[in-house]
């Protein structure tokens, strides 16, 4: 019996060496690709996770592989978020009655780790789910709407920034850090074109992805030369759309954490490859 065995495993030998060969022989060096989908936003206005109000979301990459399991990509991608104090079940944030969308242009380079071997077309090793790690910058500018009219927040300082009333306030900046971590799948369709999804979270430096974070500061916006209410003061405390102000200075306006968002995305990648003579 165990000549028997011993006699096939020595017969196939040579098929799988023929066949470890071949696969070898094409070195999957990396890809190129684009994706769409859609982004969300987590913060003051969100602070429950909610899903429920997406935004459109698209990205292009270019990936190199060391190996068949690692390898780094650099990215470039576009989410327009926002989100309304209007969406929230919490009585008090519907009092308060903020709400943001902005453009969110972002690069970044991450590491990325196959869970399986990825050659594109031998089948075996077609699929592969990954995860991803990296480090980001994006730029953002939230803005909100008046009467029909659109207005940037960061210029106008909704908390104080920039008022000599509060001059340990600065204006914010418009580009900010973010640590994206991801994690996907993808599907060689053959050995050109692949297809995969993947939903990437990252985690920012900035308090004011959504321009809320710390105190109303209501003084810093006084009435024009006729005394009516400028846009400023309209625009920093919006409770009064929903009845008695609750602007009142020094009051929590926001939480003080940092903002994150997340993009879900499906694509499409072209396969970049070489081939080398197998080892005798």
């Amino acid at each position: 019996m165990y000549k028997f065995l011993i006699s096939i495993l020595l017969f196939l030998i040579p098929f799988i060496h023929a066949k470890s060969q071949i696969t070898e022989s094409f070195v999957h060096q990396g890809e190129m690709g684009i994706s769409i989908g859609v982004g969300t936003y987590f913060g003051d206005l969100n602070t429950t996770t909610d899903l429920s109000h997406p935004k459109f979301a698209a990205g292009g990459f270019y990936s190199k592989q060391f190996n068949n399991y690692i390898g780094f990509k650099v990215s470039g991608n576009y989410a327009f978020l926002g989100y309304s104090d209007q969406y929230s079940y919490n009585p008090v944030q519907k009092r308060r009655n903020l709400s943001f969308n902005t453009n969110v242009w972002e690069v970044s380079i991450c590491g990325q780790y196959n869970f399986f071997k990825f050659s594109p077309g031998f089948p075996d090793y077609s699929f592969t789910p990954y995860v991803s790690i990296g480090l980001g910058a994006f730029s953002f500018d939230p803005y909100a709407y008046l009467n029909g009219q659109k207005y940037y927040l960061r210029t106008i300082g909704t908390e104080g920034q920039g008022s000599p009333l509060y001059p340990n306030l600065t204006p914010y900046k418009n580009v900010a850090i973010c640590i994206p971590v991801g994690i996907g799948f993808k599907k060689a369709l053959n050995e050109r074109f692949n297809i995969f999804g993947e939903v990437i979270y990252r985690f920012t430096n900035t308090k004011y992805l959504d321009d809320v974070s710390g105190t109303y500061a209501p003084d810093a916006f006084p009435p024009d030369a006729n005394g009516n209410p400028t846009v400023g003061f309209l625009l920093q405390d919006r409770s009064y759309e929903t009845g008695i102000p609750i602007g009142v200075k020094g009051k929590q306006r926001g939480n003080g954490k940092n903002d994150s968002f997340a993009t879900l995305q499906f694509g499409i990648s072209f396969n970049i490859q070489s081939y080398r003579c197998p080892t005798y």
